[in-house]
C-alpha cells in the first residue's frame, strides 16, 4: 500500500508516533512519504528523552522513506533546508496525497 503521512506538530510524543508509523509501515514493506508542515518541519529539534522523534526520522530516511517538509514553513521559522527537512512546496504536497492510497494527518 501507498501510505501519505503529514506531520504538522512538534509535540513529542506525537510526532514520535507519526514517525513510528511510518517506519512500521515501512517494515511491513508499505511505500510511505511523509510531508512535514507547520511545527512538523521542526522534528529535527524534537529530541524528548522518552519520545525522540529525531531519531524515528533518522531511522526513516535510512530505511528508504521519502520526506517532503513545507519550504514557506522552513523559512517562516528562519530554518535551513537539511536531508531531514528538504524545500517542498504545496504541490509537493499534492502530489503525495494523489499519489497515497491512504494519507495520515498527525
Amino acid at each position: 500500500m501507498k501510505l501519505g503521512i503529514i506531520i504538522e506538530t512538534n509535540e513529542p510524543e506525537k510526532a514520535w508516533n507519526a514517525v513510528r508509523f511510518g517506519n512500521t509501515a515501512l517494515k511491513q514493506r508499505h511505500e510511505v512519504k511523509i510531508f512535514l508542515m507547520s511545527a512538523g518541519v521542526e522534528i529535527e529539534s524534537i529530541v524528548h528523552e522518552k519520545y525522540n522523534a529525531k531519531k524515528q526520522i533518522d531511522e526513516f530516511i535510512q530505511n528508504n522513506g521519502i520526506v517532503f517538509a513545507c519550504g514557506t514553513c522552513i523559512k517562516s521559522r528562519n530554518q535551513e533546508r537539511s536531508d531531514v527537512c528538504p524545500i517542498s512546496t504545496m504541490t509537493d504536497c499534492l502530489e503525495m496525497v494523489e499519489w497515497a492510497e491512504k494519507v495520515v494527518t498527525f
